[in-house]
């Protein structure tokens, strides 16, 4: 069974709050859980209080074989309790193939 750190929506339409939770990768995303291990409300403006984590369940699940989702990550990451490697995409900011030919055609013409 392998198992997914990762957000289940809880939370009102257009007022979204997540919990963190270890479920089966297999299940719903608000579905079948084994633990609630945090939560996150985005909505909260201050950054230091808009997540929380049960720092001791955490190392447990990890220990246990868990792997986090990539947004579980950066929390888990900031918390200091696993590392997330930096990501480089140099193409990101290149402007796409309309808007390339856009700016030739705009630079040709005086």
């Amino acid at each position: 069974m392998s198992l997914k750190i990762r957000l289940a929506r809880a939370g009102s339409k257009k007022r979204p709050y997540y919990h963190i939770v270890v479920a089966d990768a297999r299940s719903p995303r608000d579905g079948r859980f084994l633990e609630k291990v945090g939560w996150w409300n985005p909505i909260l403006q201050e950054e230091d209080k808009h997540t929380q984590l049960d720092v001791e369940r955490v190392k447990y699940w990890l220990g246990q074989g868990a792997k986090p989702t990539d947004r579980v990550l950066r929390f888990l990451d900031k918390a200091s309790l696993a590392k997330r490697p930096a990501r480089y995409n140099p193409n990101k900011a290149i402007p796409g193939k309309k808007a390339q030919e856009r700016l030739a055609a705009a630079a040709g013409t005086p």
